[in-house]
């Protein structure tokens, strides 16, 4: 290697680590002021010129002759180094991906990038350690229709990354609002393709907050996203203090409900299972806290705080709100226990799969003699919005419908029950036979295969009957039969010392897990459902990192590759790599480029006549 060679790979790793220090930090490209048109790598030049001044030879001898004021790198040139950090960091995940075969695929909430939404594109797998990853790989454009956002996602996950949606088993969507139905139909259409992608709920959100999103309706996507809002809103200490006052002054002479209802809100609450019966436990104290905020009578929130207060009070002082809050919380009782189970450890896993004929039972107990139940649901609404001065009335734009149609009075409950109540049950039920269909419920009975399950179970299981559905997944389904009869037979009678392995990963992490091949396979394919709980998760999840990435940087400073780099900054790529990559896909010498680039914009604007 020449001397002018080593100097430019020197270079070119030190902007490489800057790169993955501006990632690491959290730091924007850009700054407020860079957006109105000034520098346009204000950050990363600071941060160059610092390396500079620290003692970092390499970039001092590149730029000694620049001018202070001058960039040091074009844009372009920053977008090339930003897609080669990218690229390699995602091919070392992609990389585990592949040795382990089989993935899921999980999206998340959408994210604006300017004018355009983008989706968040997971992938689960199991590496060669045996071990259950779910990484943050990439966004892909939301536009266009259904077909055309399954065609992205595959080109992205074929064409880009080099897996075969042939191997994928599942997917979860967890798109909220509107979006919600759009990603239902990409679902539909990615299964119809590849019928072992079979769609699930996603572990990371609760059931029946899950069930919720799903829901069609303008009243619940209205309540929902307001959900969304209380709990951003309540993020502040002041506003968290003013909440444990309003609610401490309503529930004085109940210390048990105040205290479980403080403890609810230090927990997420509008995360959780019970979302919507600890709403309306809260909602007398919460509205009146949001009142309190509005009157601002000491001037502790400013003027934004103080309108978003006004606007969420008015959207929760409601009796629309009210009554779609009492019907939800009551329908998803019946799935709430079901739902806590499905995504909490292994054994309760399989006996969440075991129930769900218990629950769809109670739902159509509950659809047969609905008017029943809608009547103690619209008295409980009623009564709720009694207490809270809130007027019991049918919504002004449906009034005003009716009244261009010159039909009569319109009585509430009627409404209620048929604008409501009425769509919530049947769709609530429509959506859980979807989600757990016969194939879904199959595959979840196979956790039996886990020594623990297989043990309460008084190793009295048939996992043959449902082994079928990746009977092409198994490296010798003809002995499947026979490999379960000693596998039972292995734990059945272990010596009184040994434990019974309780999860996946316990039992994939078995030494003579290999003699087992079958089972080996069946529980790695099981282990990427998107559905089960993610065993021995360390430390905060992808999603949960990329999400503190979009909280910690402006909305206006969200760079695509910067995100991708900062949500896996455990990935420790080789920088030599990189300097390979990028010498190979850009190989001109930089200096003589930028001055190429300057003689040809010189030739254009000599060509090009003046406006003037």
């Amino acid at each position: 290697m020449s001397a002018e060679e080593k100097e430019l790979r020197d270079y070119l790793r030190s902007l490489f680590e800057l790169v993955l220090e501006l990632a690491k930090q959290c730091v924007p490209l850009e700054t407020f002021k860079a957006l109105d048109g000034d520098k346009a790598s204000n950050n990363f030049q600071a941060l160059l010129q610092y390396r500079m001044h620290a003692g970092d030879e390499a970039l001092r001898r590149r730029f000694e002759a620049t001018p202070v004021n001058a960039d040091f790198l074009s844009s372009a040139q920053l977008n090339q180094l930003l897609d080669v950090c990218e690229n390699t960091v995602r091919e070392e995940m992609l990389m585990e991906a592949r040795e382990g075969r089989f993935f899921s695929l999980v999206t998340d909430d959408l994210v604006d990038f300017g004018d355009d939404k983008h989706l968040p594109l997971f992938l689960r797998f199991v590496n060669q350690h045996n071990v259950v990853r779910e990484e943050f790989l990439d966004f892909v454009s939301f536009d266009g229709d259904e077909l055309a956002l399954v065609e992205r996602i595959e080109a992205q996950l074929t064409e880009r990354w080099g897996l075969s949606m042939e191997d994928c088993r599942g997917q979860a969507h967890k798109v909220t609002g509107a979006s919600a139905t759009k990603m239902k139909a990409v679902a539909v259409l990615l299964m119809e393709k590849y019928p072992l992608a079979l769609h699930m709920p996603c572990s990371r959100m609760a059931l029946n907050i899950h069930l919720a999103n799903s829901l069609p309706f303008p009243n619940v996507q209205v309540l929902v996203e307001t959900l969304r809002r209380v709990a951003a809103f309540f993020k502040s200490t002041a506003a968290q203090d003013g909440l444990r006052t309003c609610i401490s002054a309503h529930y004085q002479k109940n210390d048990e409900k105040a205290t479980a209802l403080h403890q609810a809100c230090a927990d997420n609450w509008t995360t959780q299972h019970n979302v919507f019966d600890v709403l309306l436990d809260i909602l007398p104290p919460l509205v009146s806290c949001l009142d309190n905020i509005h009157d601002n009578t000491d001037g502790t929130f400013d003027g934004a705080e103080v309108a978003a207060a006004y606007s969420l009070s008015e959207i929760l002082a409601d009796f629309e709100m009210v009554m779609t809050a009492v019907v939800l919380k009551s329908v998803l009782t019946f799935t709430r226990a079901f739902g806590r189970n499905l995504q909490s450890e292994t054994m309760d896993a399989f006996c969440a799969a075991n129930s769900l004929t218990a629950v769809m039972h109670s739902l159509n107990e509950v659809n047969d003699n609905i008017d029943v139940y809608h009547e103690f649901w619209y008295e409980e609404a009623t009564s709720l919005a009694a207490s809270m001065e809130i007027p019991v009335r049918v919504p002004r734009l449906y009034v005003q419908r009716q009244r261009a149609t010159d039909m009569s009075e319109i009585q509430a409950e009627a409404y209620y029950r048929e604008y409501v109540t009425l769509p919530i049950i049947h769709s609530v039920m429509q959506e859980v036979e979807e989600m757990f269909s016969e194939v879904n419920l199959k595959v979840l009975k196979c956790l039996s295969l886990v020594p623990a399950i297989m043990g309460q179970m008084k190793f009295n299981t048939s996992e043959e009957t449902s082994a079928d559905v990746y009977r092409a997944d198994l490296p010798s389904p003809d002995t499947l039969p026979a490999e379960l009869h000693c596998w039972r037979i292995k734990w059945k009678h272990r010596g009184k010392e040994v434990r019974l392995p309780t999860t996946i990963h316990e039992t994939l992490q078995l030494p003579d897990i290999k003699f087992f091949p079958n089972v080996n396979a069946f529980l790695k394919v099981l282990s990427t459902l998107p559905a089960l709980k993610m065993e021995e998760q360390q430390g905060v999840t992808a999603g949960q990192r990329l999400r503190a990435y979009l909280d910690d940087v402006p909305a206006k400073l969200w760079n695509r590759s910067l995100a991708v780099l900062n949500v896996n900054t455990h990935v420790k790529p080789d920088l030599d790599v990189m300097v390979d990559k990028y010498c190979r896909l850009y190989p001109e010498d930089e200096p003589e480029m930028e001055v190429e680039q300057e003689e040809e914009e010189g030739k254009l604007n000599e060509a090009v006549p003046s406006q003037n």
